[in-house]
């Protein structure tokens, strides 16, 4: 699967949004998304708001290799129009045992040049698509509650705002936003 089209077998676009493309993440895509997200402005509502080392990323992107061989969805690599990876875009199972444990989430991260152009939104949708096909009932999306831009892309994809989590061991709270596929 190297493209949204391999993945649903129709372009991800809306009349004013832009193509994207989504793949597996590669093991090379965690050198990637270790350098588009080593930005304190881009993991700011991530965890503890620091870049991570780049084993986080190596295995992440093997826990979504085995997601997308197991459960037919994963975080995907997110591509830009012209094929330049920007970001992560999809979903996974509930990492953590705090918060929805046993649902599904789904969850974007864009480096800071990709931001405002819609890639996430027109991701996420695709992603609901792949997971309606796959029949995934309902998903989640905990986003930090003063994330406002994750929390307009969930208003976008008709997600409503539910319960509010405080994050274990920090001094922050998240939303957790849901919608039934």
């Amino acid at each position: 699967m190297s493209d949204v089209s391999e993945l649903d077998d129709a372009p991800h676009r809306t009349p004013t949004a832009p193509a994207v493309g989504l793949r597996v993440p590669t093991h090379e895509d965690a050198f990637v998304w270790h350098r588009l997200f080593d930005d304190p402005e881009v993991m700011e509502y991530v965890g503890a708001g620091l870049p991570n080392e780049l084993s986080v990323y190596e295995e992440l992107t093997a826990r979504q290799r085995r997601h997308d061989a197991e459960l037919g969805f994963c975080l995907w690599t997110l591509l830009s129009p012209d094929g330049e990876p920007v970001g992560m875009a999809g979903a996974q199972p509930w990492p953590r045992e705090w918060g929805p444990t046993g649902e599904i989430e789904i969850g974007w991260r864009l480096a800071r040049r990709a931001w405002g152009r819609g890639y996430a939104s027109v991701a996420a949708r695709a992603t609901l698509d792949r997971l309606r096909a796959a029949g995934v009932p309902s998903v989640v999306a905990v986003i930090d509650v003063r994330n406002e831009r994750s929390q307009a892309v969930a208003a976008r994809l008709g997600m409503e705002r539910a319960e509010t989590h405080t994050v274990p061991g920090e001094d922050r709270r998240a939303y957790c936003y849901r919608v039934g596929l």
